[in-house]
């Protein structure tokens, strides 16, 4: 029975070990991460002939506490121009897709975002960073979060400021300056 009982003991052994994972590879040596810089504007189009912003829903709301002209908790999607500069004709070199919850009240109007920047263009083309963040629309200048991104941006994190560079009823074009750290 002793026998039996080592005998056991000395099978629970060997199997135990060559069942540990096992590799022959290099410890994880991270690539140091890159920092860039990047510089556009993105340009909206509330209305018109071809229009880069639709309500996709909106809740019904009868009291008329709400002072924005767009009730609270609207619901757009967003195909925005990502361009060079701010006129008409600078060179396109993307497009901002998203979602935009609106989030108003008697005291503010914010704008809850979410959006994907694919560049078309230049070495970051097929890439995108994408953004998630409250953007304060009463502010003339707001921070962004970067909280992704594929391609030459993939594991992105950072920031964007975004400034309103014109606003009227039709159109806004934003000026935006993006710190993106990658790898």
């Amino acid at each position: 029975m002793k026998r039996l009982t080592w005998i056991l003991i000395l099978h629970l052994f060997s199997v135990s070990v060559q069942s540990q994972y096992y590799t022959e590879s290099l410890p994880y040596d991270p690539e140091e991460p890159k920092v860039t810089n990047l510089h556009f504007f993105l340009h909206e189009f509330l209305s018109g002939s071809n229009p880069t912003v639709a309500m996709i829903a909106q809740a019904n709301i009868t009291s008329s506490d709400n002072n924005s002209s767009v009730p609270f908790s609207t619901i757009f999607a967003l195909d925005d121009i990502l361009k060079i500069g701010p006129e008409d004709n600078s060179e396109v070199i993307g497009n901002a897709q998203g979602l935009g919850i609106l989030i108003a009240d008697t005291n503010t109007t914010n704008l809850l975002w979410y959006w994907d920047f694919g560049f078309i263009t230049g070495k970051f083309n097929g890439s995108s960073i994408s953004m998630f963040s409250r953007n304060p629309t009463t502010v003339t200048v707001r921070e962004l979060s970067v909280v992704g991104g594929r391609g030459k941006f993939r594991m992105a994190k950072g920031f964007a400021q975004l400034k309103d560079y014109s606003r009227n009823d039709t159109t806004i074009i934003a000026e935006l300056n993006v710190t993106v750290i990658h790898y």
